[in-house]
């Protein structure tokens, strides 16, 4: 099945610390991408997958309808995909699911970026607690995915590249920063996230439409 990756990917991109502006001489490529499985592979009792790891090390991939699913529920992690800075392939359909990104952004954008950093948060917590030690880069990206959610319900953008707070991040992941600090400061930007969606101009709920439109476009150009 991995030919589907090899020989039907729409989107490829780069995430993680990378695009995140936050990598180091040994940061991993993590890879991410869509790939539009041929339309006749649906007619079969046995469905293509909705996902796929490789071939590469660090990839991994989604079937454009699993993709645009999570899409549209505003999981971070595919969002991040769409807004990538460092794109390694893109086909036509690629370039249309990007031109569509307006249609998955919705308020919904708050509970789940910040259900996410919340859960970091209380792993972090909990290890703490139970071990004495702190997963700083763990607590890092919980405070990244904060810093995103407001970013993206203030302007309709995803915030991928955070650059410009790249020293105050690292000093978190070092473990330069008191987790005493680390949480004041999560405190803080959740406080900031709710006010942020509560003024928001993001729609309540993504346009489905629009996403069926694009769908629909992906199956008719995989037919033979």
């Amino acid at each position: 099945m991995i030919e589907l990756v090899e020989r039907h990917t729409i989107l490829a991109v780069v995430v993680g610390s990378r695009a995140y502006g936050l990598s180091g001489p040994g940061s991993d490529h993590d890879r991410r991408g869509v790939f539009a499985a041929p339309t006749r592979l649906f007619w079969r009792l046995t469905k293509p997958p909705t996902h796929l790891d490789g071939p590469l090390p660090e990839q991994f991939s989604w079937e454009v309808e699993r993709f645009c699913d999570l899409a549209r529920q505003a999981n971070p992690t595919v969002l991040e995909v769409l807004w990538s800075p460092i794109v390694e392939k893109i086909t036509d359909l690629g370039q249309a699911l990007r031109s569509a990104r307006p249609a998955f952004l919705s308020r919904r954008v708050e509970q789940t970026y910040g259900a996410y950093a919340q859960q970091q948060l209380t792993r972090v917590a909990n290890r703490r607690a139970r071990t004495g030690q702190t997963n700083h880069k763990q607590a890092m990206h919980m405070i990244r995915l904060l810093l995103a959610g407001i970013h993206v319900l203030r302007t309709g953008d995803v915030l991928v590249d955070i650059t410009p707070l790249r020293s105050r991040l690292l000093a978190v992941r070092s473990g330069e920063m008191p987790f005493d600090d680390v949480v004041a400061w999560a405190a803080a930007l959740q406080e900031e996230l709710a006010e942020t969606a509560a003024a928001s101009s993001l729609p309540a709920a993504p346009d489905l439409d629009a996403i069926d439109r694009l769908l629909v476009r992906v199956r008719e150009e995989g037919l033979p």
